[in-house]
């Protein structure tokens, strides 16, 4: 044996022994490994409805704000209209999974796993929204719709139930079309400029981290990771991000809507070894006080946005979703904890579905 590799091979046997540990499987939250609740037999009231059609065409819809001005925040009825009818099949597919999923979970019927793999599949082997052909809110749908399915997914793929052994072949197929749409999904929201980034790009690192856990790909953690310290980061000191400012009268309402991402995204990452509560000063942290503030007095974000605040999103529980995930890395207490506790459970489809279920497991269903 030469000097070189007298002096190298210990290196690489430490490498060896060690280099798997750094690299680990990525996981999710412990909530994530719940199994089902209650098998039920027989299919009860379920009943499978065709999948929807697999949305291959060109992702170019009109915006809801169309015709607004530059703070993006005035509704045009019309196109809002247009924007639902041409991405009914999307939005279908989306809640769908996540219900069915979440009924799956609660009632083990076999023909509720057999409708999402079923659905998920048809569009997989149709290469669904992979055109490359989009404009800004055609890939705003494919990431919503990305963390909306590998949000879901993840409640089974982990699940101590293992529902899905006996489906390994179907698994893979769909979890390669969350690759590809993850990785268009970087393509998609890599590089722009800061003035660019805001809720959009948080919702897209949530997809993209939701994908990278549910198929074990580093890569696209690290990218999430990327891109969430760019959103906190933005964060000033009085916990207000400057691009949601930029909302006028729905400035509040749009910080509001940047925290579910976010909140996910450190909550995956600190399940996986990379704690970002700390990032800017707990930016995180200021935000979420800003918002809850901002919901009992909307004073400061008039001020700063310059209009008085649309508060109609404020008064809508499941907004709040992001609380589940943000309690976990915080450890909320007394009137944060009372105001949670009063509007649970949390359920929203683009984070997969009962959120509260995930983390806050012992509280009661409201039925």
């Amino acid at each position: 044996m030469t000097v070189l590799a007298r002096k190298t091979a210990p290196a690489l046997l430490a490498l060896a022994l060690f280099g798997g540990a750094a690299q680990a499987a990525l996981v999710p939250p412990q909530g994530y490994y719940a199994g089902i609740e209650k098998l039920k037999t027989g299919e009860g009231n379920f009943s499978c409805e065709a999948a929807p059609k697999p949305y291959t065409g060109s992702l170019q819809f009109r915006s809801k704000y169309e015709g607004s001005d530059k703070a993006r925040a005035t509704l045009n009825v019309a196109s809002e209209k247009a924007f639902r009818d041409s991405t009914a099949d999307i939005t279908t597919l989306e809640r769908g999974v996540s219900k069915m999923v979440g009924q799956y979970l609660r009632d083990g019927r076999p023909a509720q796993l057999d409708c999402v793999l079923t659905w998920l599949d048809t569009w997989a082997k149709a290469d669904a929204l992979l055109s490359t052909d989009y404009n800004h809110t055609g890939k705003s749908m494919r990431k919503w719709a990305l963390g909306s399915m590998s949000g879901a997914w993840l409640r089974l793929k982990f699940s101590n139930s293992q529902p899905l052994a006996a489906h390994q072949a179907e698994a893979e197929a769909i979890e390669k079309w969350f690759a590809r749409l993850a990785e268009q999904t970087v393509r998609d929201w890599s590089d722009l400029p800061l003035e660019k980034i805001n809720n959009h790009s948080y919702w897209a690192a949530w997809s993209v981290m939701a994908t990278a856990v549910a198929t074990d790909r580093r890569d696209l953690f690290d990218w999430a990771v990327k891109e969430y310290r760019v959103g906190v980061n933005q964060v000033d000191d009085q916990g207000f991000l400057p691009n949601e400012i930029k909302r006028k009268q729905r400035a509040l309402a749009y910080h509001n809507y940047a925290l579910p991402p976010l909140a996910m995204i450190a909550s995956f990452a600190q399940v996986n070894g990379v704690d970002l509560r700390k990032d800017n000063n707990f930016a995180l942290q200021r935000l979420g006080e800003g918002v809850l503030a901002g919901a009992r007095d909307p004073s400061q974000f008039a001020r700063r946005a310059g209009q008085k605040q649309d508060m109609d999103d404020l008064k809508v529980d499941s907004k709040y979703a992001w609380l589940e995930p943000w309690c976990a890395l915080y450890q909320c207490v007394g009137d944060t904890q009372q105001r949670k506790h009063e509007m649970q459970p949390f359920n929203s489809f683009r984070l997969g579905g009962d959120v509260t279920r995930v983390y806050d497991p012992n509280v009661q269903s409201k039925k």
